[in-house]
């Protein structure tokens, strides 16, 4: 395994929710990132880490590899992959994404 590759499997597994995104938080770069930030703020994640795959092009990469999944953002949970930010949306609303952020010990 590559350096990348275990800097991405020691971020998924050392924290509840992890959100590989383009920007930050605060700073969405783009529509699908900030969406699924959005999902994750209205269901009150209080222990979410994102990793900005702007500022490092190996781990912009490296992470579409470790989910074998050709986009960003991409959401973990409890080191576990869920996908990008349609699925996030559609396990928002169908109540699941709530079920599997109280299951990691994510929320308040």
């Amino acid at each position: 395994m590559s350096e990348v590759q275990d800097f991405i499997k020691e971020t998924v597994t050392s924290h509840p929710v992890v959100l590989f995104m383009k920007g930050t938080a605060q700073f969405p770069q783009c529509g699908f990132s900030g969406r699924a930030i959005q999902i994750l703020k209205a269901s009150g994640v209080t222990k979410l880490v994102t990793v900005n795959v702007l500022e490092d092009e190996e781990v912009r990469q490296g992470v579409k590899e470790y989910a074998n999944w050709p986009t960003i953002p991409q959401l973990y949970v409890s080191g576990e992959f869920l996908g990008g930010s349609d699925i996030i949306a559609e396990m928002h609303e169908s109540g699941e994404l709530l079920t599997v952020l109280k299951e990691a010990g994510a929320l308040e």
